[in-house]
Order: C-alpha cells, then structure tokens, then sequence
C-alpha cells in the first residue's frame, strides 16, 4: 500500500462511506481504504474508530458550506495520516510536542507527500471506490501568471512552502476537531492553541496588506474589450453581465452561482417603492442578504436580459435563471463562471500587450475572479459610509471591513513617501 492514500470521499459520500464502517463492510465498496488501515496493524482498530469520529465531526462542518468542509477534510485528512504513520499513534493520544512536530512536517513535508497537481480521491469502478495512486496531501502548483506565460512550465516540489493562510487553516481546523472531540467527551486537552502562539512560522501582521485589486486601466480593459466583443458578437453578452455583475454589487462567485442551496433567479432583483433596486444574495455562512443595485448597472441588466428576449427589467415572480447554461437547463457553476471571468481577463491582456501596457498585462496574469469583488469595495470604500459597505459586502463585522478596505494610513504614507530622494 502506499504510505500516503486518500481517507475521506466527497460531502456527498461521507454518511454513505461511515455507514460501511460502522457495518464492517467498508472492503466491500472502499478495498483500498480498507486494506490500508489493516496495514496499520496493532493502530488499526484506533484507526478506524477515529475515522468514524472525523467522518462525524466533516459532516456536521460540511453543512455549514461546501468550502468549509474542503478545506477542513484537506487538513484533517493530512493530520490523521501523519499520526497514524509518522507518530504511529491515533489523533487522541498525541501530546504537545506531537503537534509541534506535525507543523514543522507541514513547513517541509517530505518529497512522497507532495503532488504536482490536484487529484480526485478516488475513482469509481465497477461499483467501488478505487484509491488514486496519484493523489497527494499537499500539492505545487505553477504561479498562475507563469502558467499563462508558458503552459509548459513545471512546478518545483523542492520549493514547496505552505502559505500564511493556508498554516492559520492549518491551525484552526485540528482545534476545532479537538474543541468538538471535547465536548463528546472524547479527549480532555487541545494542545493546539498553545503550539499556534509559540509557532516560528506564523508572520504577525501589525497591519493587514490591501486586498488584490485590478487597476482603474486593468478594469478599464476589461470591461471595455468584454463590452467590444459583446457589440462585435452577443454571446459575449454573458461575459458582459458577470464581469459587471461581480466588480459593480461585490459578489463572490459562490453567490452568482447554483449550488445544493440556493439557485439564482432573476427575480432576486427587486424594486421598492422608492424605485431603489436590490438583488438578494445568498451568501457566506448561509445568510441572506440584499445588495444595493447601482442605476449605472442597470444599463447592463437590461442589456443582458435583451440578449436573452426577456423584457428590460426583471418582474417579482420571474423564475428565469440568472445565468442560463448554453447547453442544458438550470444556472451556471462556479467553475464556469470563473472560467468565463478569465476569458475576458485574457482578451484584456491581449490588448494591454498590444498597446504597451506590458507591466499592466503581466499583473492581471495573477488575477482571480476573487478580485473583482475587491475591486468595486476598495474603489468605493472612499465614498459610502463603512456600515453600509459592510452589509453590501455581507461581512459580520464592520471590522472586517475597515481592515480590508479603508486602508488610508497605507495610501498616505505612500503618498507622502514616493517622492523621497535617494
């Protein structure tokens, strides 16, 4: 057996895959998985009591979203491992120094452990779960703007290093694991906050960097070539409506697009009787909220809903998807809509080239569709009151906000620092 292998299916799965466990049937349908914790030997009965437990505790996380419980199996998934094969002990019998351990195996892990790209956990054949070979806890990617440069580039496992988000992650999943296990009553101590405080790793940030945002030239060759080829050929119209869609009302992709729990329609826009639009949104930690609608946005609704023969402006009870899939019926997913996004993120870098803008072009290589959001909040942060950019962008607390955003005393020491002499 591999000395790395995947534990954990997707959400949907996981209740299926404990089920087989609590039954003692797990080789029936997961022979890999099954094989491997009997290869943990006098560990295995700890092994697989413990299994059940995080399969337990992902299910509760993974009710709160998608993203939640992701990135909590990711992290967990890695723990289990290290303790069950580096430690040789279950995840309830470590000590302080265990951990301390695990995060310098995190730092560096050895070469075996990292992959060169992402892969599902297991394949289905014949009505199994077959283990990847190829599957790997941690992974290296390619920079995405040197991947754009050379799709042939390949990534270096010797210069793996986790970053600052993805160490807190770290931290904050195996303590909320230890803070549940406690209140089963399952272990007494969470060792985990003491080893965070006294980590070598972990950066303090006296005052939080600004957020990834394109320039008013990069946004301006964004919309202007997406809205170039969207008069040039309509079916540019829907790469029209996202990109203005995202920048304009500080929307996550997550919430422009269908999921388990909320399906978007355009009757989520909405009119009262001051005549101010609103676009209900179903967000982060499953609130609902309402995002003003700005009139010079409304250009580009009525815009989109003329591509789509709908009439100029949407009525209370319209069902219609917001965004309809080309083939198929229903919304789109987030992967599409990213896709899309960087589509006309590539044509404006086409013409940044093109016209000279070289460094311009080169920096929205780097560019998510994550940057649009914070492009609208960060260039109105200047012009509506905190409490009010607050709720538009569904943070729970103003603070949040004011760290992300209203960065002044970084622009005026910039200000009155650029000019200084050598």
């Amino acid at each position: 057996m591999p000395r790395v292998t995947p534990l954990i299916n997707t959400f949907a799965e996981i209740r299926y895959q404990r089920s087989l466990m609590v039954k003692n049937e797990l080789h029936t349908e997961y022979p890999n998985l099954a094989e491997f914790l009997t290869s943990l030997d006098h560990l295995t009965v700890t092994a697989q009591t413990e299994l059940i437990f995080v399969l337990d505790f992902l299910y509760i996380m993974g009710r709160k979203s998608d993203g939640t419980f992701i990135r909590f199996r990711n992290e967990i998934e890695r723990w289990c491992l290290f303790c069950w094969q580096t430690l040789d002990k279950g995840i309830f019998q470590v000590g302080r120094k265990d951990i301390e351990a695990y995060i310098e195996f995190v730092w560096k892990p050895e070469k075996k452990w990292i992959g060169l790209s992402v892969q599902q956990r297991f394949k289905e054949k014949t009505g199994q779960f077959i283990s990847n070979t190829k599957w790997r806890p941690f992974v290296v990617k390619v920079p995405k703007s040197m991947a754009k440069k050379n799709p042939d580039a390949q990534a270096n496992i010797d210069q793996y290093r986790p970053s600052q988000e993805s160490l807190i992650s770290t931290f904050t999943a195996i303590s909320v694991l230890y803070q549940h296990a406690q209140m089963e009553e399952i272990c007494d101590k969470n060792f985990v906050p003491v080893v965070k405080k006294s980590c070598p790793y972990l950066v303090k940030q006296v005052q939080r960097k600004t957020p990834d945002t394109l320039s008013e030239l990069q946004w301006e060759y964004v919309l202007g070539i997406t809205k170039e080829m969207a008069d040039e050929d309509p079916q540019y119209e829907r790469n029209l409506f996202i990109v203005v869609t995202l920048k304009t009302l500080y929307l996550r992709v997550s919430e422009l697009s269908e999921h388990a729990k909320w399906r978007p329609t355009m009757s989520d826009f909405s009119k009262d009787d001051d005549n101010f639009w609103y676009l209900t949104v179903f967000g982060k930690g499953n609130k609902i909220r309402s995002v003003t609608v700005p009139e010079a946005y409304l250009v580009y609704l009525k815009r989109y809903r003329h591509y789509r023969e709908l009439s100029s402006l949407p009525s209370p009870d319209e069902d219609t998807a917001m965004l309809n899939k080309l083939r198929g019926s229903g919304n789109m997913t987030s992967r599409q809509i990213r896709r899309i996004v960087e589509q006309s993120f590539d044509y404006a870098i086409k013409a940044l080239h093109r016209d000279g803008f070289k460094e311009d072009a080169n920096y929205l290589m780097a560019a998510t569709t994550h940057w649009l959001r914070h492009t609208g909040a960060t260039e109105d942060a200047g012009t509506r009151p905190l409490k009010h950019l607050a709720d538009e962008l569904g943070h729970a607390s103003s603070e949040t906000t004011d760290k992300n955003y209203i960065q002044s005393n970084i622009k005026d020491r910039a200000r009155s620092g650029v000019k200084r002499k050598v």
